[in-house]
């Protein structure tokens, strides 16, 4: 049980919202930044709805599909264990903090990123080695600092414990393992037959998983048919 005194300086804290699920104390620039990076899951949410809109990519699809069965599975153990948090806030949707879902969706977010970019991209590392240890280095030490920022950030604003904050992290990062596994082993093989459904033809969505770089497939391919375009049109005037 929470010892009253403290009960009562919680009180007298004024929390000023940023959102359903980040808050930080008037006055506090750290808490007001760490709030802000509490936002960082939503963020990664949007940007994973753009790029399947943009790209249609069947392994894409598969980690957003992931990331949403670790939600739901964060759902059901909160309200399986019902361990109040720390700090009780009105404007919460529930009260449950174990385990905390910012943090199991950012190692789970993590763990599939730095799977996907090491294992998943082997392939691709054949050329440019330097380069591309490079970026690959860099994306995963900035999904790592993200995670850690966003733990941290949990703690801080009272949003959780330090033993939620851990276990959603184990949490999470046990089903990236689990989840990238069914898909490399289980799905990708079904990729090839899934991308030519009539249903996915029509809505573009394809399989990208033999393309080492999709990037410079991209590009090759879009200056290839520029000048094929370029030298058709040329052809047509000169008759």
């Amino acid at each position: 049980m929470e010892d009253p005194e403290t009960n009562n300086i919680h009180s007298n804290i004024k929390w000023i919202p940023l959102s359903i699920t980040a808050e930080y104390p008037e006055g506090d620039l750290i808490g007001k930044l760490l709030a802000f990076s509490s936002m960082v899951p939503h963020a990664l949410i949007v940007s994973f709805i753009t790029l399947i809109l943009f790209r249609r990519d069947l392994h894409t699809i598969s980690y957003l599909l992931g990331l949403v069965l670790n939600e739901g599975i964060n759902y059901v153990l909160k309200h399986t264990l019902r361990q109040g948090r720390p700090l009780v806030r009105p404007s919460l949707l529930h009260e449950y903090g174990m385990p905390s879902s910012h943090s199991q969706f950012m190692w789970f977010f993590t763990t599939y990123m730095f799977l996907f970019i090491w294992v998943r991209l082997r392939h691709i590392s054949y050329t440019n080695t330097i380069w591309i240890c490079i970026w690959k280095t860099a994306i995963s030490v900035a999904c790592l600092v993200a995670s850690i920022i966003v733990a941290i950030a949990r703690i801080y604003l009272q949003y959780h414990t330090a033993s939620q904050v851990i276990v959603g992290g184990l949490l999470g990062s046990v089903l990236a393992i689990s989840w990238f596994l069914f898909t490399q082993f289980a799905l990708t093989p079904w990729f090839p037959t899934v991308a030519s459904w009539r249903v996915c033809e029509w809505l573009l969505v394809r399989d990208q998983t033999l393309i080492p770089n999709i990037i410079w497939f991209e590009y090759t391919s879009h200056r290839s048919e520029s000048k094929h375009r370029s030298r058709k049109l040329v052809s047509m005037k000169s008759q």
